[in-house]
Formats: structure tokens, C-alpha cells, sequence
């Protein structure tokens, strides 16, 4: 099919795109032939189209320009396709809150586009996804083992997030494709070593595991082939910190290296260091990377919820 189309159906099923709805498509250098293909869809739909094309932000979480962040909170549907994630920005938070229905799509290939996580029953994932969600708003603490590793937190008070892949509603946002549960860890409470053994945002798929150890929240030490460049990215403040957890629940999803895929993944969990104030935390790093972990074993208030990656429900 060509993009065009596919995009048509995205904008359909999972925005709900309605002729005369300002739509507004914001991509950068990398993705333009994405976006415009995005454009167009939605001006065949009927839609008020408008495309903004930036220069590519430096790293993930950071700001758009002010006119966009501004065109974005004036837009029925936004959708944003950038090599870097405008998810955990305040322009996404403040579009969001002023009842925009956004999608982000970071790092997506026109391959993403015709294969994988986008072609999902996302009726199936946004149940799965939701019920998981519901888990972690009930759950305090969390316990992630692997390879005789464990990484231990709490999330006492945080509401669990379900990023389904359908925002029809005023207000509904999360990535397109999609298909995970997410949740901000209490600031300072883990504690532990974690494997890295998936993928790393703006890195790509990894040949060799990376060791992350966690002190008071923070990552104290890295040890792996890609160790030196997290920590150069991640830099030196809060931008550390450990900002998400996450579990995926797309069974059509698959590691490519794009973590807006890996992510996704069912069997796998995530977690992610610096930003986490859009979503229930209070950490505002202007950074806010990825990190895939294949088949864990996870425990939630210390009931066993996944068996090397199988959710037990």
C-alpha cells in the first residue's frame, strides 16, 4: 500500500480524524517524506491540514520551537513524526491539555509504516494494555530480575499509563505504533542492577548486554560496549535518574532497533532515565532515553506478573 493510505487508515481508526478538524502534522529534516505523506492523508480526509517542518531536535525530550509547540496546542489532531521523541515534552503536555488528541511517532520508518506494530488488532492491544495499566495504578513496588540482576522500586501513588494506539477522545495521547503500560517510578527509591539486553533509544539494537546499577534512583555505574555513550547522552544531572517503567503488550511488534517499536514488544519491559514531569513525575531533565529489556522476570508487589517475558494473566 502506499503511505498515503496507510496513513488514511491511521488517521481513521486510531485519531478519528473528521473532515473540517484542524490537523496538524509536525515532522523534522529526517522524516519530512513521512510527514507529507501524513499531510496528505489527512487533507483527503477532509481535514484543515497544516505541515511544520523543524530542524531535527538534538536528543529526545527536548523542546520544539515555540511556533510549534504554540500551533500545537491550537490543533484538534496532532500528529508529531521526528527522529527524536516529542513525547515527553511540555509542548506534548500542553497540547494534550488543551484537548488536542496527539500521536508521536519517533524514529519511524516507512518498513514501520507497512509491517510490524502498526498492523496490530489494536482493539486487542488496547485491552491488554489497559488492564495491564490498571496492574501498575494498584501495585507499590516493583521488582525486575534477570540474569541473577535485580532492579527494585517503588510506585506507590503513580497511576499507571495505557498508551493503546486509539485516542479518540479530547485529550488521549500516547505513540503511534503502539502498545504499552507505563508508569513514573518514585523519585530516589530504586535500587539494584538491570541488563540491558534489547535496544537503546538513538543507539539501536545492542549485539552486547549493558549492566546499569542503580543508587537512590540514580545510575551510579554502566558497564557494556555501549556504556560510555548512554552516560554521554543521559549526561551528568537528572538526566540519570530513572524516570519510567514500562511493559509492552503488542504481540505484533518486533526489536528493530527503533525503540518506538521495541518498546512495544510483548514479552519485553522497559525502563528510561531523565524526564518523567509529563507523566506523573517531577523529573525535568530535557532528556529522556529508552532502554529494552528482553523476557525479565517481573513481580509486582512480590506477585510474579511475568515469567521470562509471558504475562501470567
Amino acid at each position: 500500500m502506499k503511505l498515503t493510505d496507510i496513513s488514511k487508515g491511521l488517521l481513521t481508526n486510531c485519531m478519528a480524524l473528521k473532515p473540517g478538524e484542524s490537523f496538524l502534522v509536525v515532522a523534522d529534516d529526517a522524516k519530512r517524506e513521512l510527514g507529507e505523506a501524513l499531510w496528505e492523508a489527512g487533507r483527503q480526509l477532509g481535514a484543515e491540514a497544516v505541515l511544520m517542518v523543524m530542524t531535527q531536535r538534538e536528543k529526545s525530550g527536548q523542546e520544539p520551537p515555540a511556533a510549534v509547540s504554540e500551533a500545537m496546542k491550537r490543533s484538534d489532531v496532532v500528529v508529531c513524526v521526528t527522529e527524536h521523541s516529542l513525547t515527553h515534552t511540555r509542548a506534548r503536555k500542553e497540547a494534550v491539555a488543551n484537548g488536542a488528541r496527539l500521536a508521536t511517532m519517533p524514529s519511524i520508518t516507512p518498513d514501520m509504516f507497512r509491517e510490524g506494530a502498526i498492523t496490530a488488532d489494536y482493539s486487542q492491544v488496547k485491552a491488554l494494555t489497559e488492564k495491564v495499566a490498571d496492574l501498575l495504578s494498584r501495585a507499590q513496588t516493583v521488582r525486575i530480575e534477570k540474569e541473577g540482576k535485580t532492579l527494585a522500586f517503588s510506585i506507590a501513588g503513580r497511576s499507571g499509563i495505557a498508551s493503546t494506539g486509539v485516542y479518540v477522545n479530547p485529550g488521549e495521547s500516547g505513540n503511534l505504533p503502539s502498545g504499552e503500560a507505563y508508569v513514573a517510578p518514585v523519585e530516589g527509591t530504586a535500587e539494584g542492577q538491570i541488563v540491558v539486553d534489547g535496544s537503546i533509544s538513538g543507539i539501536g539494537k545492542i549485539d552486547s548486554p549493558l549492566v546499569l546499577t542503580v543508587r537512590q534512583g540514580r545510575i551510579v555505574d554502566a558497564a557494556g560496549a555501549e556504556a560510555d555513550r548512554l552516560l554521554q547522552t543521559l549526561g551528568d544531572g537528572d538526566g540519570r535518574l530513572l524516570g519510567e517503567f514500562g511493559i509492552g503488550t503488542n504481540d505484533k511488534a518486533r526489536i528493530t532497533g527503533v525503540v518506538l517499536e521495541d518498546e512495544k514488544v510483548y514479552g519485553t519491559i522497559h525502563v528510561a532515565f531523565g524526564s518523567n514531569n509529563t507523566f506523573g513525575g517531577t523529573i525535568a531533565a530535557g532528556v529522556h532515553i529508552d532502554l529494552v529489556v528482553k523476557e525479565p522476570d517481573v513481580y509486582l508487589d512480590d506477585k510474579l506478573i511475568m515469567k521470562r517475558g509471558k504475562l501470567l494473566f
